[in-house]
C-alpha cells in the first residue's frame, strides 16, 4: 500500500512531537518500518 505524502508527513510531525517511532505506528496503524523508512528519507 502506498501512503500519500500529505499522511507522511502528518506521521512525521506528530513523531517530532515526542512520540517514539513505535508509538506513533501505533497510534496510525502503521507498520513502525514505514515510519523509519519516512525519517530515514527527510
Amino acid at each position: 500500500m502506498s501512503y500519500s505524502i500529505d499522511f507522511r508527513r502528518t506521521v512525521i510531525f506528530t513523531m517530532e512531537e515526542g512520540l517514539s517511532i513505535r508509538e506513533t505506528a501505533k497510534q496510525f496503524r502503521i507498520g513502525s518500518a514505514s515510519v523509519s523508512r519516512w525519517i530515514n528519507q527527510i
